[in-house]
């Protein structure tokens, strides 16, 4: 049995979702019928999406663009806690200031922004949805990246904190992201041929589309998943084999 996903006349906020990940969310919530609203700090359109220029770091600015969907479409459904990432550097190597932005831009955003649609959210007859886009770095080890997986792993930590606080008008959940193929994977994992030996590490032999992102968000936020919150969803196409299995004696090659 085929079962879609109808999120029409439900308004939708995706942060960064322009690009990358965020755009195949931004396309998936429009696929499922919703109005959606993007925001970034420099201008980027989406088709059938408006956009909101937003730094998410910035209390004044998160609480502006938030009273202006309401003021705008009536109210606010669903958001989508997704602007995040962070450059390569070894942390002996990074300021205190490189690890303060990191952690402020993927842990302390998304509660700002969980924090002004939470009070809309709970003056409406039927709440809304939070769900935050967090990371497999938050449940491994992240080196290059040591700030960004303990801002993910706080942020994991958050969701189930929000769904309890925030319960029973508002539901909380996360995604788990693994690797995902985008306009920028070359920078992660090098050339073509980079990518697709990357690709071989991972049982499901591909990296993820933002797509396929998406379609995870529109379930966690729709009716469907009425009943999960406080739950954070690995999309990370069955993990990584672990390294001892390559390096030990007679194990697979």
């Amino acid at each position: 049995m085929l079962v879609e996903l109808d999120l029409h006349g439900a308004v939708v906020l995706v942060t960064g979702g322009v690009r990358g990940v965020g755009l195949g969310i931004t396309r998936a919530f429009l696929a499922a019928g919703a109005v959606v609203v993007t925001c970034a700090r420099r201008p980027a359109g989406v088709d059938g999406a408006s956009f909101v220029p937003c730094d998410v770091r910035d209390a004044d600015q998160v609480s502006d663009l938030v009273s202006g969907i309401v003021a705008e479409h009536g109210r606010l459904d669903v958001v989508v806690n997704n602007a995040g990432g962070a450059p390569f550097a070894l942390a002996d190597k990074a300021s205190p200031r490189f690890h303060s932005k990191i952690v402020e831009l993927n842990l302390l955003a998304p509660l700002l922004v969980s924090q002004a649609a939470n009070s809309v959210m709970q003056k409406q007859d039927g709440g809304g949805s939070i769900v935050n886009v967090s990371s497999v770095s938050g449940r491994r080890p992240s080196p290059g990246t040591a700030a960004y997986g303990a801002a993910k792993a706080g942020l994991d930590n958050l969701t189930s904190s929000l769904a309890v606080e925030w319960a029973p008008k508002v539901r909380v959940n996360a995604l788990a992201v693994g690797m995902v193929r985008t306009e920028q994977s070359h920078l992660h994992y090098g050339s073509e041929a980079g990518i697709e030996a990357v690709a071989k590490t991972v049982p499901l032999g591909r990296l993820a589309s933002p797509d396929e992102v998406g379609a995870c968000a529109v379930f966690l936020a729709s009716p469907l998943a009425s009943y999960v919150s406080g739950a954070t969803l690995v999309v990370h196409g069955g993990g990584e084999a672990p390294a001892f299995l390559t390096a030990a004696d007679g194990g697979p090659s």
